[in-house]
């Protein structure tokens, strides 16, 4: 205690000069106004009895004093407020909404104000009270920092980075032009290092945009400055870039072609680098461009295929495996097309064989196969490629079929009527006996096209064959069978007028033939006169047709019978006359039963 008590003293004795209370004679450090003056100094409230202490002692000057300070500190503190709030909103960090006394944000915020960097702990505080847009600030007040020391600017106060002076610093980081405003601006500002920095940048530019005219053949440009289109043109240049299709036009509008054609050999050359290496042609000595080899992966990379003459010379230079390269490539691309539902045509199918790919051979037939089963609605069925495929082709390339290939659709009854596939093989009988008739003039072509023609389900086609003046005809029996076809045509379209007048014909051509009967009888079956149908089917009988064969016709008119009342009227009457010759018939009141009749 004795060696602080001349340390407590001092202090009374200040405070009371401070506070202009000297007047009071009382120095000891346990008095009353010694207590009071320590906690005015502390920014401690004082309380009524201690004011009214001082008033009864008329230390009415100390009492001015003490107001005058604390008035001070209101201020002060109102000062602070205020700045902080500017603080807040200058760096984006007002949805921090806490006490600025007790928060660690304006400590961090007059630091970034003042151009000082954030510690790691600083940055990680902002990041875990969600302050991002501040942080992001703080990343840019940093990078003016450190930009400001580079560039010998730190006298420069502003640190935000909306701060001009940082637009310019970025700038000549970068190496980029400074117009006369930013260059002025430096020198009013008192910058002169930094204006200093960038002359000298600009005078290496200078220095490198003589070098690069020279090294790419551009000196009888005019404009030398740093500010011509030809200075990044030419650093492009060098930097192994390709040049866009406006920097070659203004390239020619300057006339300056030669530098135009070492541009575009250095990209050729780049690119016969990465397709020899692309092609595993690394070996190849020669770089250049006009290099035949150059000219070929070229081709290759546009249209997949090899020529003859370029395998040859792949070959001569021992570059097989090119060749390797090159058709698997292909073969990928054929396969992608076999995928897009595309056919391959004969060179296609043809370099497949020749080059061993049997296997998208085969998918492509495949593919092909489901295409065609889908379109002739056989998609169903589980018919085997062979030699269903090849029929189907044939089909659509209107080819004829061999009877080989004719006695297998039959064999899976792929040629019953109204069938897709039927229809097909009809049309294409129809359409050849039709134009034999028309290269060679036999007219019994004629009535062989027109029962195509109707089996084809295109009746009309085979009453325009057969619209013809029979009296040019001699052969009785040929125009009998002219007749029959084409009654059976008009009854096909429901004409049985027609079709009775046709076979009354045929029969008056040649009474001894029972076709004409056979078609009188499905003309009365279709009017359900089915007495009269019995009555002409045994005439045709008479005439030499054989029983089963009438039989096998019985079913066939009741088969193609479409009006359904009508098919189930004409089985009951033949189950009637005949329940066990006529047997077949019970399936279609089967179907009649089972579709709700």
């Amino acid at each position: 205690m004795a060696k602080e008590s001349p340390n407590r003293l001092k202090h009374f004795a200040a405070l009371k000069s401070r506070y202009q209370a000297t007047q009071y004679q009382d120095s000891s450090p346990t008095s009353l106004l010694y207590l009071i003056l320590r906690k005015v100094d502390l920014g401690i409230e004082l309380s009524d009895l201690e004011f009214n202490w001082l008033k009864e002692y008329e230390l009415v000057e100390t009492l001015k004093a003490i107001k005058q300070e604390q008035q001070h500190r209101f201020q002060e503190v109102g000062n602070l407020e205020f700045e902080f709030s500017k603080l807040q909103s200058k760096y984006k960090a007002t949805k921090h909404d806490v006490s600025w006394q007790s928060s660690h944000l304006y400590f961090i915020l007059m630091k970034l104000e003042s151009g000082n960097f954030l510690t790691d702990s600083e940055v990680k505080w902002l990041r875990a009270n969600g302050l991002h847009e501040t942080n992001q600030i703080a990343q840019e007040v940093n990078r003016f920092t450190q930009l400001k020391y580079k560039y010998k600017a730190t006298q420069y106060q502003d640190s935000y980075p909306d701060s001009k002076l940082y637009q310019i610093l970025k700038k000549l980081e970068l190496a980029e032009h400074l117009n006369n405003s930013e260059y002025n601006w430096l020198l009013n500002n008192q910058l002169l290092e930094t204006a200093e920095i960038f002359k000298q940048q600009e005078s290496v530019k200078e220095t490198r945009f003589a070098q690069l005219r020279e090294k790419y053949e551009a000196n009888l440009h005019s404009d030398l400055s740093l500010s011509s289109p030809l200075y990044p043109i030419l650093q492009n240049i060098d930097a192994k870039n390709n040049l866009s299709e406006l920097e070659i036009n203004w390239l020619e509008q300057q006339g300056l072609s030669q530098t135009i054609a070492i541009a575009q050999d250095l990209e050729q050359t780049r690119e016969f680098a990465a397709l020899k290496a692309k092609y595993k042609a690394t070996e190849y000595q020669d770089s250049s461009p006009k290099s035949h080899l150059y000219k070929i992966l070229k081709r290759l990379e546009l249209s997949n295929q090899l020529g003859e003459q370029d395998i040859n010379f792949l070959k001569k230079c021992k570059l097989t495996e090119i060749i390797e390269i090159a058709n698997e490539k292909y073969a990928s691309t054929l396969k992608s097309k076999i995928d897009l539902g595309e056919l391959l045509n004969e060179s296609e199918i043809d370099w497949l064989q020749n080059n061993r790919r049997e296997d998208i051979i085969i998918l492509a037939q495949q593919k092909h196969f489901t295409i065609l089963k889908r379109k002739y609605r056989l998609i169903c069925l589980s018919l085997a490629l062979e030699p269903f495929y090849p029929i189907m082709v044939k089909l659509e390339k209107k080819e004829r079929l061999d009877p080989k290939l004719v006695l297998q659709l039959m064999e899976e009854e792929l040629l019953s009527p109204g069938g897709k596939i039927a229809l097909a093989y009809y049309r294409l009988e129809a359409e050849f006996y039709e134009q034999e008739f028309h290269r060679t003039g036999n007219k019994w072509d004629i009535p062989t096209a027109s029962s195509y023609w109707r089996k084809a389900d295109e009746p009309e086609q085979a009453l325009k064959l057969t619209n013809l003046d029979l009296n040019q005809i001699r052969e009785s029996n040929l125009k009998s069978a002219i007749s029959v076809t084409r009654g059976a045509s008009f009854r096909d379209m429901y004409n049985l007028a027609d079709a009775e007048n046709c076979a009354k014909k045929a029969m008056e051509y040649q009474p001894e033939s029972y076709q004409p009967c056979t078609l009188m009888a499905a003309i009365a079956h279709d009017r359900s006169d089915y007495t009269k149908r019995d009555y002409w089917y045994e005439q045709a009988i008479k005439r030499g047709a054989k029983p089963e064969d009438i039989d096998d016709e019985r079913k066939r008119v009741v088969r193609s019978t479409k009006d359904e009342n009508k098919r189930h009227e004409a089985a009951e009457y033949l189950l009637k006359k005949d329940s066990q010759r006529y047997a077949w018939a019970k399936s279609y009141l089967k179907k009649w039963s089972d579709n709700g009749k």
